[in-house]
């Protein structure tokens, strides 16, 4: 009779380390769950981000640069002959899990960047690359925004109509 007793007693042990474990593996799942789609937020505001880069940056001849109007100007850029896409499609915000995007506006109400609607607190803290480093503690990801500004343009990709540097020419190579 004492045995049922220790082997009953064995027995919730048992079931319970293995709450703690499966426990412990779900907390661990959802910490790499978070990791990944914060990975996806910073792929998918940087593809838009470049998209409206190239949107403004790369106007018709004769006419100015501008930014979109809306997110679906990026998917269909109907200011050419034949339409130009610089987005194959608008990015799902991985963090909210829906195609609608915070919008960060020019003054003229164009559209400059967009940000996740998500006032979750990120995991990510430090260690962006240097085009987000002002990313590094934010408190939430409504904070981390995608935009595009004349200046980055300037540092980051050559402007139609400029001519590129030269590139010094590399020294002969000597036979030994």
């Amino acid at each position: 009779m004492r045995e049922r007793g220790f082997t009953y007693i064995a027995l919730l042990i048992a079931i319970a380390l293995m709450g703690a474990g499966l426990g412990l593996a779900g907390s661990i799942w959802s910490t790499d769950s978070k990791r990944e789609r914060e990975l996806d937020l910073l792929f998918a505001g940087d593809q838009i981000r470049h998209a409206i880069m190239t949107y403004h940056d790369e106007s018709p001849a004769g006419q100015p640069s501008r930014f979109p109007a809306k997110l679906d100007d990026l998917v269909q850029d109907r200011r050419w002959p034949v339409t130009k896409r610089h987005l194959r499609k608008i990015f799902i915000d991985p963090m909210t899990s829906s195609h609608e995007w915070q919008l960060v506006r020019a003054p003229d109400n164009t559209i400059m960047g967009v940000n996740s609607s998500s006032d979750a607190e990120p995991l990510k803290r430090s260690g962006f690359p240097d085009d987000y480093a002002n990313f590094s503690g934010a408190k939430t990801y409504r904070d981390w925004q995608f935009v595009y500004s004349q200046a980055q343009g300037n540092n980051n990709s050559q402007q139609p109509g400029t001519p590129k540097p030269a590139t010094p020419a590399p020294p002969p190579q000597t036979q030994h």
